[in-house]
């Protein structure tokens, strides 16, 4: 059985990540923590958060952190728990509309996850397989998400892709051997 510490969950909007990482957070049996990134805006944001929370149980803490994501994950992670961060996208966009270094704070963040003790479970929106945007700063977004996805991927010991509600592991991968003629 091979036990992984850090997992990323990506995935399409409205594909099922969310709920494959509280599942994956639940059956470890460890005291439950959700950081949620989310700020509610509007009322259609205020609807999808509570939708989220209703969809946790008494098991669940949840600690806000819409910017300081690298030090609530500092000070929540434990071996004892385990930590569900939903989600990296919305976190992003904070930082962006704050005017924020993010490729300095994905570097924090990343080494943050990195040396956490307990496992941590990343949740991620997979935007690159979608149209250009036409503005650009939604093609700045676009290109830091898929550099931050990138960056977490990589120190992540398990990475899985959501559609449909289907999880498709990533990573760890089977080795490719290719035979070109």
């Amino acid at each position: 059985m091979t036990v992984h510490r850090r997992a990323l969950v990506l995935g399409g909007a409205r594909s099922g990540k969310s709920r494959t990482a509280q599942g994956l957070a639940e059956s470890t049996g460890k005291p439950l923590l959700y950081i949620a990134t989310a700020q509610a805006f509007d009322d259609e944001m205020r609807e999808r958060i509570c939708r989220h929370q209703s969809e946790r149980d008494e098991r669940w803490r949840t600690l806000e952190a819409p910017f300081e994501l690298s030090e609530a994950v500092a000070e929540a992670a434990g071996a004892d728990r385990v930590i569900l961060v939903d989600c990296l996208t919305l976190w992003l966009s904070n930082l962006m509309l704050a005017g924020k270094d993010t490729d300095d704070e994905t570097d924090r963040l990343a080494l943050t996850i990195k040396t956490a003790a307990g496992p941590i479970i990343l949740v991620s929106n997979e935007v690159g397989q979608g149209i250009v945007p036409d503005t650009a700063l939604g093609r700045r977004f676009r290109d830091a998400q898929g550099r931050l996805n990138q960056r977490i991927a990589e120190i992540c010991d398990a990475v899985i892709l959501v559609a449909a509600g289907c999880p498709i592991l990533l990573k760890p991968a089977p080795s490719l051997h290719l035979t070109f003629a």
